[in-house]
C-alpha cells in the first residue's frame, strides 16, 4: 500500500499559476509530496512532466463541509470516506473538512476516535475534522480540551436546529462559545430556529402537506436569517469568532455581511447546491426527484438566490464554498414518502463544487480566477489554519495541485459521477471548467478522466488553534474589559422604599 501511494517527482510545465493574490506563468516542481520550485523554464531532471500549456494550475480545492458515511435520521449516508474522497479528486478537490457528530450524551472524544477509525483506512486524499457539540456539560468541556490540545481539532459546530436531537439552547450556546474562545478554536453554527421549524412541521402536516415541498415551507428564509443573527450576536458577546455554515438565503447572507460591517468576527459559507440550483425542485411532480433536493436549511425557491450568494463571494462578504455533501439513495429518501419530516436531509456536491463555482462564477463574469481560488481553497486554508501548507502554490506548500481547463465543458450526471448515490442534483447541467489532472501531495490521483487513487493514502491533517481568525481578538478583549468598568460615585444616602414602610 505504501509503495503504491508513494509521491512522484513531477514537473507541471507551462501553465498559468493562480493563487488568490496573483496569476503568472510558471512551472511547478513537486518532490516528496511538497512543492520544491516555482518558476519559468525549470529543469525536469528526470521528473515526470505534465503539460499544462494553455491551462491554469491552481491549488487543490478544500471542501469546508462534508458528511461522509454520517449516521443520520435512522440511516447512513452512502458516500463513505472512500467514495467521498474519490469524488473529490475527480472534481479537483484535494482536502475535505468533515464533521464528527456525536449523538446526544456521547463523548465527543470517543466520537472523534470512532470517526477516525472509519476514515483513515478509506481516504484517498487529505482530510481533517470539525467536531459538533450536541449537548453540554463539564465532561464535554474536558473532551474539547483534549481534542484541541492533543487531537488537532480547532473548530466546533453547534446546531440551532434539530430540536431534541442536536439543538442547543442559547444559554448552552453562549457557554460553548466561551469555551471555544478559551481554546483559541473557531465556532461554527447551523443557523435555523429549531423551535419554529417544529411548529412549522406540525402546521404543514395538519394541512395535509406531506411531500418535500412541506420541508421548504416549514423552514422559510426568515427562520434561517433570525438564527444567523442570533448566533452572530451571541458569539460577539463572547468575542468568539464565528463561521456560519451553509448560508442558503439572501437574508442569512445579509446578516453575515452586516455583522462584518459592525466589526464582528464573522465568516459565511455558501455551498455548491445553493450556488448551482434552487428549491423549486422540491415542488416537482415526481416525488423521487423532489425528495433528492431536501436538505437543511432548504434550497430557496427564489431562482436569483444563487447569483446573490455568488456576488457576495466576489465582494468578500462570504468567504468559502463547501458542499454539505450528505447523500442518500432513493430507498433511503423514501423513508419519508408519507411524511416529509422523515426524509433524510442531504444532497451531493463534492465532485461538482469546483465546476459549479467556476461556471456560475468565473464564466458568468462574477468571479476572477483569483477570486475562484480564494473561494474554493485559500480562504478555507486561512480560516481553518491550514495556510500556507494548503491553499497556496509556493515552495514548501503541499503538492496539492490541479491542472484546470477553464474552457472545457462537461455534462453532470449520476451515470458518470464518482459518488455512491443514485441521483445528482445538478443532473444534465453543462458546466464550463474541468479538472484535467489532480495531484494530491505529489501523487497523480486523477488524469485522463480516470481515477488513480489508493484507499488509505490520504492523511489526517491536525490543525492548531489560535489561527488567523484570532488576530486582534486579544486587543478587543482588552478594550471590552477597559470599557466594562464601574462608575466611581458617592454612595447613595437617601431613602429606600420598603414594603413594610408603605404598610
Amino acid at each position: 500500500m505504501a509503495s503504491e501511494a508513494a509521491s512522484e517527482r513531477i514537473l507541471v510545465q507551462g501553465g498559468i499559476v493562480v493563487n488568490e493574490d496573483r496569476e503568472f506563468k510558471a512551472d511547478v516542481l513537486c518532490e516528496n509530496g511538497k512543492i520544491v520550485a516555482v518558476g519559468e523554464n525549470l529543469n525536469a531532471d528526470g521528473a515526470r512532466v505534465i503539460d499544462a500549456s494553455g491551462k491554469y494550475v491552481i491549488p487543490g480545492g478544500i471542501d469546508t463541509h462534508t458528511h461522509c458515511q454520517l449516521p443520520f435520521m435512522g440511516t447512513v449516508a452512502v458516500d463513505d470516506f472512500n467514495h467521498g474522497t474519490r469524488a473529490a479528486v475527480a472534481g479537483g478537490t484535494t482536502m475535505l473538512l468533515d464533521f464528527v457528530i456525536p449523538s446526544k450524551g456521547e463523548s465527543p472524544l470517543a466520537a472523534y476516535e470512532k470517526w477516525r477509525a472509519w476514515a483513515d483506512p478509506k481516504v484517498n486524499c487529505d482530510y481533517s475534522f470539525h467536531v459538533a457539540i450536541t449537548w453540554w456539560d463539564e465532561s464535554v468541556a474536558k473532551d474539547m480540551e483534549v481534542l484541541s490540545t492533543e487531537k488537532g481539532v480547532s473548530s466546533y459546530k453547534m446546531f440551532l436546529a434539530y430540536k431534541g436531537v442536536f439543538q442547543l439552547p442559547d444559554s448552552d450556546l453562549f457557554a460553548v462559545f466561551r469555551k471555544i474562545k478559551s481554546l483559541g478554536a473557531l465556532a461554527q453554527v447551523h443557523a435555523e430556529n429549531g423551535d419554529l421549524i417544529v411548529e412549522g412541521q406540525k402546521k404543514m402536516l395538519e394541512k395535509g402537506i406531506t411531500g418535500p415541498e412541506g420541508h421548504c415551507m416549514c423552514r422559510p428564509e426568515e427562520v434561517e436569517a433570525e438564527a444567523t443573527h442570533r448566533a452572530l450576536m451571541i458569539a460577539n458577546r463572547a468575542n468568539c469568532p464565528l463561521y456560519v455554515v451553509h448560508v442558503m438565503s439572501k437574508g442569512a447572507a445579509d446578516e453575515v455581511r452586516r455583522a462584518r460591517q459592525r466589526g464582528w468576527r464573522a465568516f459565511g459559507e455558501p455551498i455548491a447546491a445553493g450556488l448551482g440550483v434552487d428549491g423549486s425542485h422540491c415542488w416537482h411532480s415526481d416525488w423521487r426527484h423532489a425528495s433528492a433536493y431536501v436538505m437543511g436549511p432548504p434550497l430557496r425557491r427564489d431562482p436569483t438566490t444563487k447569483v446573490y450568494l455568488m456576488k457576495m463571494l466576489a465582494t468578500g462578504d462570504l468567504q468559502c464554498t463547501g458542499t454539505d455533501n450528505c447523500t442518500f439513495n432513493a430507498n433511503q429518501k423514501a423513508m419519508g414518502k408519507d411524511d416529509f419530516t422523515k426524509i433524510p436531509n442531504g444532497v451531493n456536491g463534492i465532485e461538482d463544487r469546483m465546476s459549479i463555482v467556476w461556471h456560475n462564477g468565473v464564466t458568468a463574469g462574477i468571479l476572477t480566477p483569483q477570486q475562484f481560488v480564494r473561494a474554493t481553497s485559500s480562504a478555507a486554508a486561512k480560516i481553518f489554519n491550514l495556510y500556507p501548507r494548503k491553499g497556496l502554490i509556493a515552495v514548501g506548500s503541499d503538492a496539492d495541485l490541479v491542472v484546470w481547463n477553464g474552457s472545457a465543458k462537461r455534462t453532470i450526471s449520476a451515470k458518470t459521477h464518482h459518488h455512491a448515490v443514485d441521483f445528482n442534483i445538478f443532473e444534465g447541467m453543462e458546466v464550463t471548467g474541468v479538472a484535467e489532472v489532480t495531484i494530491s501531495r505529489g501523487r497523480v490521483v486523477w488524469e485522463n478522466n480516470e481515477l488513480k487513487t489508493v484507499q488509505g493514502s490520504g492523511c489526517f491533517i491536525p490543525r492548531d488553534c489560535y489561527g488567523s481568525v484570532y488576530a486582534g481578538i486579544e486587543q478587543r478583549d482588552l478594550l471590552i474589559d477597559a470599557d466594562e468598568q464601574p462608575v466611581q460615585r458617592e454612595p447613595y444616602s437617601g431613602p429606600v422604599w420598603s414594603p413594610a414602610v408603605e404598610q
